[in-house]
């Protein structure tokens, strides 16, 4: 069974609800609401856990941990034919190729 705790989590402070709010990246719909950040961490973490052990026990497929993934390094992203060409204009003016310009941009 997954670990839990090899999810991806992020602890924030919410102005709008007066509190710290514990999220889980692989399970976007759950969170934990908390008056202090670890306690917002340890809550979204057990609500996860509690999430992978029902999912096993129904036989329901387990999201992968994001960590756990494998990537190719590619990707394929449409643009305007405008954008196209002032990357392309701005990777001969910087003497790269236009892979090479967008993964700096990315960077």
């Amino acid at each position: 069974m997954i670990n839990p705790k090899h999810y991806s989590y992020r602890v924030f402070w919410s102005e709008e609800d007066d509190c710290f709010i514990g999220v889980c990246t692989e399970f976007p719909s759950m969170s934990h609401v908390d008056d202090a950040p670890d306690k917002a961490l340890n809550g979204i973490l057990e609500v996860v856990g509690d999430a992978v052990q029902w999912l096993a026990e129904d036989g329901d497929p387990i999201p992968e941990p994001l960590e756990s993934r494998t990537y190719s390094g590619r990707f394929h992203v449409r643009v305007t034919p405008e954008i196209h060409k002032n990357l392309v204009r701005e990777a001969a003016e910087q003497g790269v190729s236009l892979n090479r310009h967008v993964s700096a941009k990315l960077a």
